[in-house]
């Protein structure tokens, strides 16, 4: 007998067990539930903690409440102004709504194929709208808020919330980078020629006006010099009038001295007359005293 009550107490408290492990379940700070009872939907939990559900009967499907990011393939855009470009982009959106995400999408799978349509559709819309030189990344904020701003919109539909749209990567197709990248060889080349122009320009300008100045310069220079010559030779002048007015003898001496100078250089001949005034000294200085 205490055998039998021993097997059925075991029984009833494994039995127990699988009843509570069926009928209690725990909700994390990061998650929302649904309870669905015959696929029909009974109630929302959104509080984090220890929550009980009928066992068998009902089920529970956990929802993300914390945002979640969506990184798209690259594909392809056409601008305004007709050029192609390969953007990739990432969505980072949240649940808001866990019974009409879990009835339009079902699952985070099926939530990130819808979003990438929608936000596909309106990058392309925003791009077309724009020329290439306003979606570099320096112009490039206020169309993403406008795919973002419209997405989220038709996101709500889902329970969905989008935070934001960003492009992770925009670059040319690889058959436009070269033509690209020749073209802007080729403008750099043509600036570069420009200020080589500008600055043989200014160089030779530069010359001009140094070359004005030196001019100037040495005019003036020749101008003093021969200023100051005509000082000197006006001041010679004066002294050697002084002198002829004080000793006539001494100044025709200091002359006479002056002109030997210049006509008795090195290797000179010179004809003069016996009786000539320039040798006046000459033979005055040979006489015996």
């Amino acid at each position: 007998m205490r055998r039998l009550f021993t097997r059925t107490g075991l029984v009833l408290l494994v039995g127990g067990v699988l009843v509570l492990s069926q009928t209690l379940f725990t909700v994390g700070e990061w998650e929302q539930a649904l309870i669905i009872q015959l696929g029909e939907h009974r109630r929302t939990i959104r509080e984090p903690g220890l929550h009980w559900k009928l066992p068998l009967a009902q089920q529970i499907t956990k929802i993300e409440r914390r945002i979640l990011s969506s990184d798209a393939d690259p594909a392809e855009y056409l601008t305004l102004d007709k050029k192609r470009m390969l953007v990739n982009h990432v969505t980072r959106w949240r649940i808001t709504d866990p019974l009409r995400f879990f009835k339009t999408v079902r699952d985070e799978a099926g939530a990130r194929a819808r979003l990438d349509d929608l936000v596909f559709s309106e990058l392309r819309r925003e791009i077309a709208s724009r020329d290439f030189a306003e979606l570099i990344a320096a112009h490039r904020e206020p169309a993403m808020e406008a795919v973002a701003s419209r997405t989220a919109e038709k996101a709500r539909q889902f329970g969905i919330d989008v935070v934001d749209v960003r492009v992770k990567r925009a670059d040319l197709p690889t058959e436009v980078q070269a033509s690209v990248f020749a073209r802007m060889v080729a403008e750099r080349e043509r600036i570069a020629k420009r200020y080589r122009s500008e600055g043989a320009e200014e160089s030779a300008k530069i010359r001009a006006e140094t070359d004005k100045e030196k001019t100037i310069i040495l005019a003036r220079a020749y101008e003093e010099s021969q200023r100051r010559r005509g000082e000197g030779d006006a001041q010679a002048t004066r002294l050697y009038g002084s002198a002829f007015g004080q000793d006539p003898e001494f100044y025709g001496f200091v002359r006479s001295l002056e002109a030997y100078e210049k006509f008795l250089g090195e290797k000179s001949t010179v004809f003069l007359s016996p009786d000539s005034r320039l040798l006046r000294y000459l033979r005055e200085s040979r006489r015996p005293e």
